[in-house]
C-alpha cells in the first residue's frame, strides 16, 4: 500500500466519516466544579503562537537534511530533564521542501520518505533534530510495523527516570475504507539515544480502548487516559492509572465505585462522550483540566475544555476555548483535529495548545494538497490565556 494511500486510509476513516460516525448525543451540561473552595481556572481568548510556529515552519522547510521533519500529525510532547523538549509525531513526511511543496513519497514513485511515527527533538536553545528509525539514506519509524499491513500511531508520552515511555496504537490497514484497532504497545527510549525503543511491550487491549490518548502525572501516580471509538455511538473517556512513573506496573481502572479497585479492565467505565481519540488533562491549582477537540459534531472546530476537582472526573463545565480557522477556509477539504495542551511550555497565565491540520483530499499524484501546500500537514500552536 503506498504511504500516501494509507495517509488518505486515517484521513476517510477518523476524519471523513465523521458525519456519519461521530454525531454522539452531547453531554448533559453541568455547572463548574467548585474545588477546594478556589474559583474555577477562565479562559481569554487564544491568538496564534508565532514564535513555535515560525519554529515549525523554518525547520519544515530547511533543505539542510532530507531525511527529517517536513510535516506530521498528533503533536504531543514531553520535557526532559536536561531542558530538551521532544515532540512525538504519527505519520510523518520526511525530505526535501520545493517552493512550498513536496515531492512524491516514495512508494508514489518519489523521493519523500512517510514514515509513520517520529521524534522532532527541541534544543533549550530551538534548535531542531529529528529522531526516526533506519538510516539517513533509508529513514524508518522509531517502532516500524510487524508488516505492510499494519501502523503505530503515537499516544502522549511522560519521563520514567533516564528513559521516555510512549503508548503507541496499532492498526491494521486494509484498504482506504478498511483500518481497525488492534493492540496497544508501551515502547521505552533512551533519553541519550532516541532513535530506536529499548523494549517495546504489550498494553491492555482487551477492551478495544485505545490507552494513552493523555497522559498525567500527579500525586504519586501516573493517570493513563484512553479513548473508546465507537462509531455511530461516539468516542468515550477512560481512565486507569499506575503507582509511580512506570507505565509497565499495575494499572488499576476507574469502576463504578468512584475509585481505582479493579486491576480488570473490563471493569472500567465509561466517563465522558465526545472526546477525540487524542486530547490532554493537566493540573491547575485545585482544578484539572481536559482539553479536547469536540466529537459531538461532525467536523467540529471547536476546541472545548472541561473542569474536574480530581484527575478521575467526573468533568464538566464543557466550555469552547478556541475555534479553529483553518476549516474549509478556501478550500472545503481542510479539516482540523486531535487538539492537546502542552504541559511542557505552559508557564502561569497561558496554556499552550497544538491542533492537527490536514486533507479529505485523495487525489493520487503532485496535485494532491499535502504535496503541493507543505503549510496544511503541519501542526498548528495558539496561547490560551488562563487565570484563576
Amino acid at each position: 500500500m503506498r504511504p500516501l494511500t494509507l495517509h488518505a486510509a486515517r484521513t476517510t476513516v477518523a476524519s471523513a466519516l465523521l458525519a456519519t460516525f461521530f454525531l454522539a448525543p452531547p453531554a448533559s451540561a453541568a455547572a463548574a466544579p467548585v474545588c477546594g473552595g478556589a474559583a474555577a481556572p477562565t479562559f481569554g481568548t487564544a491568538s496564534q503562537h508565532t514564535s513555535l510556529n515560525n519554529s515549525f515552519t523554518t525547520y519544515g522547510n530547511s533543505n539542510a537534511r532530507l531525511d527529517d521533519w517536513t510535516g506530521a500529525d498528533s503533536t504531543y510532547s514531553v520535557k526532559l530533564p536536561d531542558g530538551r523538549t521532544v515532540f512525538g509525531f504519527s505519520d510523518t513526511f520526511l525530505g526535501e521542501v520545493n517552493g512550498g511543496t513536496r515531492p512524491l513519497t516514495i512508494a508514489d514513485g518519489g523521493t519523500t520518505p512517510f514514515p509513520n511515527n517520529t521524534f522532532v527533538v527541541r534544543s533549550t536553545s530551538g534548535a531542531m533534530t529529528t529522531a526516526h528509525g533506519g538510516t539517513t539514506a533509508n529513514p524508518t519509524a522509531l517502532l516500524p510495523p510487524r508488516d505492510a499491513s499494519h501502523v503505530y500511531w503515537a499516544g502522549d508520552m511522560t519521563v520514567n527516570g533516564s528513559e521516555v515511555q510512549q503508548p503507541y496504537r496499532e492498526y491494521w490497514v486494509g484498504g482506504a475504507w478498511n483500518l481497525k484497532f488492534e493492540r496497544n504497545v508501551l515502547a521505552r527510549f533512551s533519553t541519550s539515544n532516541l532513535n530506536q525503543p529499548t523494549s517495546v511491550t504489550d498494553l491492555p487491549s482487551s477492551r478495544g480502548i485505545m490507552w494513552g490518548s493523555a497522559l498525567l502525572r500527579d500525586g504519586g501516580y501516573t493517570y493513563i487516559y484512553g479513548t473508546e471509538d465507537l462509531g455511530t455511538s461516539g468516542k468515550h473517556l477512560y481512565i486507569a492509572r499506575v503507582s509511580g512513573t512506570d507505565l509497565r506496573g499495575t494499572w488499576t481502572y476507574r469502576t463504578t465505585s468512584g475509585n481505582f479497585d479493579s486491576t480488570s479492565e473490563a471493569s472500567a467505565v465509561r466517563m465522558l462522550s465526545g472526546v477525540s481519540n487524542e486530547f490532554s488533562v493537566s493540573k491547575r491549582g485545585n482544578f484539572y483540566i481536559l482539553l479536547t477537540q469536540d466529537t459531538k459534531d461532525a467536523f467540529s472546530t471547536e476546541i472545548d475544555t472541561y473542569l474536574s476537582c480530581s484527575p478521575a472526573g467526573p468533568f464538566t463545565d464543557e466550555k469552547t476555548v478556541y475555534r479553529t480557522p483553518e476549516t474549509g477556509a478556501g478550500n472545503p477539504n481542510i479539516y482540523t483535529y486531535n487538539a492537546h495542551a502542552h504541559a511542557s511550555m505552559t508557564t502561569t497565565n497561558n496554556i499552550v495548545v497544538s491542533y492537527n491540520v490536514n486533507s479529505l483530499d485523495t487525489t493520487q499524484g503532485a496535485e494532491n494538497d499535502n504535496y503541493k501546500n507543505v503549510s496544511i500537514y503541519r501542526p498548528r500552536f495558539v496561547n490560551l490565556p488562563v487565570s484563576g
